[in-house]
């Protein structure tokens, strides 16, 4: 069921809002920068998600193919979404990161699949072989 979350970065300059389905399920995946962060997203379409404060606050990375943008809080280094576009999730997508959910209830991000890609060779729609460090 579709429930509205509220979440920031750490010191709060960005501040938003994401209507999040957790049955749909979350995913983490491997490639290099989603490792590095220990990412775990859940997806959610651009109309669902609302930045509610903040925008000057956040600086944008792009590497590779630049298809994402991971967005930073420029005084607290954290990630709390990411915005893109890859066929592999349906189009354009905004990934909300589930460590900045501000009231979230731990149980409520189980009750979906947790879903592994394997983004370190492009593969988005299959698993790596290995996921324990994800």
């Amino acid at each position: 069921m579709k429930q509205t979350y509220k979440g920031s970065c750490h010191c709060g300059a960005v501040r938003f809002e994401a209507d999040i389905d957790f049955e749909a399920g979350t995913a983490k995946c491997n490639c290099s920068i989603c490792t590095k962060a220990r990412s775990w997203g859940a997806i959610v379409r651009p109309d669902a998600f609302r930045l509610i404060h903040g925008e000057s606050e956040l600086s944008d990375y792009q590497f590779g193919p630049k298809v994402v943008h991971h967005y930073f809080c420029k005084h607290c280094g954290i990630r709390p979404f990411e915005r893109g576009f890859h066929e592999s999730v349906g189009g354009e997508f905004c990934s909300v990161q589930v460590s900045c959910l501000d009231d979230l209830h731990i149980p409520d991000i189980f009750t979906g699949e947790v879903r592994h890609a394997d983004g370190r060779n492009d593969n988005y729609l299959q698993s790596p072989s290995e996921t324990r460090h994800l």
